[in-house]
């Protein structure tokens, strides 16, 4: 299983991106799929996740809505449309596949990572 995740880049506060993550190999439409993020420093905590099917989604506060998570199983990709974006939105963000079904937030629940797309979001 490869994941890949783009999109990233620099940004003003109160900007948009939108991320992307291509997976191959595995069978992506039956796996929950996460986003983390990363600032220097810091622990890499989640921002969303979303179930399969894509019924199903999570968000941590901080990116409540502000963050999309979303899928295309068709395609075998993942989104996370970002907007008014801050500062603190600052990170590596990582996309990763789920080890089960059950909404775990950790990163002890994935198993499966893409290499990280840095977002910067100048004030």
């Amino acid at each position: 299983v490869q994941l890949q995740a783009s999109g990233g880049g620099l940004v003003q506060a109160g900007g948009s991106l939108r991320l992307s993550c291509a997976a191959s190999g595995g069978t992506f439409s039956i796996y929950a799929m996460g986003w983390f993020r990363q600032a220097p420093g810091k622990e890499r905590e989640i921002v969303a996740r979303i179930s399969w099917s894509g019924v199903s989604t999570y968000y941590a506060d901080s990116v409540k809505g502000r963050f999309t998570i979303s899928r295309d199983n068709a395609k075998n990709t993942v989104y996370l449309q970002m907007s008014s974006l801050e500062p603190e939105d600052t990170g590596v963000y990582y996309c990763a596949r789920a080890r089960t079904t059950a909404v775990i937030t950790t990163t002890a629940g994935y198993d499966y990572w893409g290499q990280g797309t840095q977002v910067t979001v100048s004030s």
